[in-house]
């Protein structure tokens, strides 16, 4: 079996990649050595960042139709009253922030959007299928997959593990995964059960002795979430469970009907020292594994194959080959900050702090630094070459309602002139819109939503990447480093 890319785990950043991969009519293969799509609610927030990639997918309605927001935290003391308190900042959206608050979801359904979305551009995961080892060479990877009926050899250009925390792909190339234990246990659960309200998250307690159970939006089910020792045997059958929940809420009248997920895991704090070896790259947590607290870990998983696959698309279709080099560039720094703060987000719910806010969002995270970033601005300009892409509406030569989003949705590089009035200097080509801006263009910035976010003047030049950051900003459209930039990677 011949293809272009071949993705072991069928994950949400295995998904994620495989979408934008058949979107660009990229050949790949997906496969996952489960035998059937996971089945619990784990990571169970989607931030706003991500929801804006998943609008570029075509999936962000049908995420916040079948999910809902976070719930107020509902704290009981001792005495058998409660206190409640909104932990998770929420915002109304802006003009260039169209997502005000995170999504929860439970994961779950969030792979099964993914998978529909993934149906509609023709293809599906391979489950029951298992990597069982590779060898790459100047030309591609061949790799060994067990499969009921026998072994098949499957030859690909890249190869890529999305393949979890245990990452058969990691650890077959060798690669460390440093890290630290983080003195932290858990269980957490998916439970059908009567005697709370789905108006809240509820809690009990402090530190070792806390719990919480959380209407998980979209369904009928609650989360329940609990520290329990480091060392020795917990009882994870549903009587276990039960009298877990009884011993540490101290109410009888919280009945468990059904426990239909469960998981007993250690919290670890891990990075991996390499994302990529020859052909052959490492995203979500076979890169990064995170501790839960601040619903970071999906999330950062599904920006790394953000990050990957328009570069896999754009060499596999003649960009130059350095491209894929900025992977691990951009995408290490970033999990490396979101280990952090999981880290100190999991100090602070330890002392009762479940507060969450923009920082946790994503929306501020970039690549300023990257050989990607081309800014020929002066230093106080408010958006730089690198940061996210702000949204804005515009209005249409004919009138019509549009937004900036929409085009960034074709998955292509976008050259935005405003107010330009003479022809453009590019031509058309393959990857690349040239879209004007002004009252002589095919879009008008009416309210200047756009020139307030980007900070343009008459003649500005934005260009866009496929994965909606800013790759350059410049007043002048005759720039030689503009020019060098588009030869080199837009083609």
């Amino acid at each position: 079996m011949h293809t272009d890319i071949l993705i072991s785990g069928a994950g949400a950043a295995g998904l994620t990649l495989a979408i934008d991969l058949a979107r660009r009519g990229i050949p790949f293969l997906l496969i996952d050595q489960a035998p059937a799509p996971f089945a619990g609610s784990r990571g169970k927030g989607i931030q706003p960042r991500t929801l804006e990639i998943f609008e570029a997918l075509e999936v962000a309605d049908r995420m916040i139709a079948a999910g809902g927001p976070y719930p107020v935290q509902r704290h009981y003391r001792a005495d058998g009253g409660h206190d409640d308190e909104a932990a998770v900042q929420s915002v109304a959206a802006t003009p260039s922030e169209p997502y005000g608050q995170p999504l929860m979801l439970p994961q779950s359904l969030t792979e099964g959007i993914l998978r529909a979305r993934l149906a509609e551009l023709g293809h599906a995961p391979h489950y029951a299928h298992t990597l069982s080892g590779f060898e790459q060479d100047d030309c591609g990877v061949t790799a060994r997959v067990q499969r009921t009926g026998g072994e098949i050899e499957v030859r690909a250009r890249y190869l890529i593990g999305a393949d979890g925390g245990r990452s058969f792909v990691r650890k077959t190339l060798g690669i460390d995964f440093p890290g630290e234990s983080l003195n932290a246990r858990a269980v957490v659960a998916d439970l059908t059960l009567s005697g709370l309200t789905r108006d809240a998250w509820h809690r009990w307690g402090k530190g070792a002795n806390q719990i919480s159970l959380c209407p998980l939006q979209g369904t009928q089910l609650f989360q329940l979430q609990m520290p329990i020792p480091l060392e020795g045997e917990f009882d994870l059958s549903d009587a276990g469970i039960a009298a877990a929940i009884a011993a540490r809420t101290g109410r009888s009248d919280i009945v468990v009907d059904a426990v239909h997920w469960r998981s007993d895991y250690a919290m670890s704090a891990r990075l991996a020292e390499r994302y990529r070896v020859g052909c052959i790259f490492l995203a979500g947590d076979a890169a990064h594994v995170h501790p839960p607290t601040g619903g970071q870990g999906l999330n950062t998983s599904v920006q790394d194959a953000w990050n990957l696959g328009w570069k896999l698309a754009a060499v596999l279709h003649g960009a130059d080959a350095a491209l894929l080099d900025t992977y691990e560039a951009e995408r290490r720094e970033i999990a490396a900050g979101m280990l952090g703060m999981s880290t100190r987000l999991l100090d602070a719910a330890r002392a009762g702090d479940l507060r969450r806010g923009r920082e946790q969002q994503q929306l501020d995270l970039g690549y300023p630094d990257s050989s990607l970033s081309l800014d020929e601005r002066d230093d106080d300009a408010p958006l730089r070459a690198g940061y996210r892409a702000p949204d804005a509406p515009l209005t249409g030569a004919g009138g019509q309602p549009r937004r900036l989003f929409s085009l960034l949705n074709s998955g292509e590089w976008i050259m935005l002139r405003y107010e330009a009035d003479t022809p453009a200097v590019f031509s058309a080509r393959r990857g690349l819109r040239i879209v004007t801006i002004g009252e002589r263009g095919e879009l008008r910035d009416h309210a200047g939503h756009l020139r307030d976010a980007y900070g343009l003047h008459t003649g500005d030049i934005a260009l866009l990447r496929p994965d909606g950051y800013v790759a350059a900003l410049t007043h002048d459209e005759h720039s030689p480093a503009l020019a060098t930039y588009i030869e080199k990677l837009v083609g």
